[in-house]
């Protein structure tokens, strides 16, 4: 080995180890990933929530839910209030039957996520979009003892209201929307209603975003998630919080995925990768051999991609479909234009606009559209077709 290339080793050693030491020891980045999970202290996690019930509801006792409803109600027979929060929650039609019986028996239910369509109460939602970029969402209740107060939340989000309420039935206790810069409503509607059924009591809220550790600690936004929270004081009775139907849920997939998730693991896995390369590189002996002719494979790449397509239509798994459409035109606008594709907004839009020469109220409608369906849980195909028209009209002439 000559004296050159001991030098070029040794400088790729010492690049490797700063690369490494540099991850080791920068500020990680802010996850704002959508948790709801009592044991996270990220922003949207709602550890500062859990850990404060006990204040909250000083003569309740609280239970973890780790299972689901449909098991737990099964076998439990204590009276009380069971707290789901999470941004979507998909209850079975025998699991929500059971929730039924429950609230029936004398029990309430309270369920604060942006999916709150239940065609057994019909109950229908819609989301609210801003007029203009610089409008600002807004959080009010109804009780005389919250003095009419509002509270305003900084963080980009879609606000989700009731569409469909049966006004006879359901008491209105909340509403929510967006305000201009100059104090006027552009657009408001119901967000939070108590719903009888039998002897008890259903509480729909549209904005599980409120519990979440960021707005508790961002003052006097905890003024607002305890007002929503007081009418689920019931001295004696028992709360039941949910940790089954959490976005963020601890989920090992896969030995892999738990290496990769623990930070001392994950560097002494990379250690072994390098350490092989190593070896490969400076000890590694390649042997000679023939090589074979191999036919190149066919390209079957449009019979599979027709094949997946017509799977995914004969199944109606229209937001599936959505999603891929999605992806494809955001992959096609970074592509073109060099544009980020990770938030949409006025820059975005601008940006958009001035590469396509289209008009920005037309660009506005597709991408406000495209946040409507991230947010919806089912897709119905006239949706999926309005999708592709829009799409198919932004390419048009591009």
């Amino acid at each position: 080995m000559n004296k050159s290339l001991k030098i070029y080793i040794a400088l790729f050693i010492l690049a490797v180890a700063a690369i490494l030491y540099y991850e080791s020891v920068k500020p990680k980045p802010v996850n704002w990933f959508p948790s709801y999970t009592k044991k996270h202290k990220i922003p949207y996690g709602t550890y500062v929530l859990y850990h404060q019930l006990s204040d909250l509801f000083p003569e309740q006792k609280i239970k973890d839910i780790l299972i689901p409803p449909y098991v737990f109600l099964k076998k439990n027979k204590e009276s009380g209030t069971y707290v789901f929060i999470d941004q979507s929650i998909n209850f079975g039609e025998d699991e929500f039957n059971q929730l039924l019986h429950f609230v029936s028996d004398g029990n309430d239910v309270f369920l604060s996520t942006k999916g709150c369509n239940i065609d057994t109460l019909g109950l229908e939602t819609k989301v609210l979009y801003r007029k203009k970029i610089g409008d600002k969402p807004f959080f009010k209740l109804y009780n005389p003892v919250f003095k009419n107060k509002e509270y305003t939340f900084d963080r980009k989000t879609n606000l989700i209201v009731f569409k469909k309420i049966d006004t006879t039935k359901a008491t209105i206790l909340g509403q929510s929307g967006y305000v201009a810069a100059n104090g006027e409503r552009t657009d408001s509607g119901i967000n939070f209603i108590k719903y009888p059924y039998g002897k008890g009591h259903f509480y729909f809220h549209t904005f599980p975003d409120a519990f979440t550790n960021y707005q508790l600690l961002t003052a006097p936004n905890e003024q607002y998630a305890a007002g929503v929270l007081s009418y689920l004081n019931h001295p004696s009775d028992t709360l039941f919080w949910d940790s089954y139907y959490k976005t963020g849920k601890s989920r090992i997939s896969s030995p892999m995925h738990y290496i990769i998730h623990e930070k001392s693991l994950k560097w002494a896995y990379l250690f072994t990768i390098i350490g092989v390369l190593f070896y490969i590189l400076f000890e590694g002996k390649r042997k000679q051999r023939s090589i074979p002719v191999i036919t190149p494979l066919k390209n079957q790449t449009l019979a599979f991609t027709r094949t997946v397509a017509n799977m995914y239509y004969e199944k109606q798994e229209h937001k599936s479909i959505a999603i891929h459409q999605i992806q494809y035109l955001l992959e096609f606008i970074r592509n073109k234009w060099r544009i980020p594709t990770h938030t949409f907004d006025e820059k975005f839009i601008t940006d958009v606009a001035a590469n396509s020469g289209k008009n920005k109220e037309s660009i506005q409608q597709l991408f406000h559209y495209i946040e409507y369906i991230h947010n919806q849980n089912e897709l119905t195909a006239s949706g999926l077709e309005q999708l592709n028209k829009m799409i198919e009209n932004f390419k048009k002439d591009i």
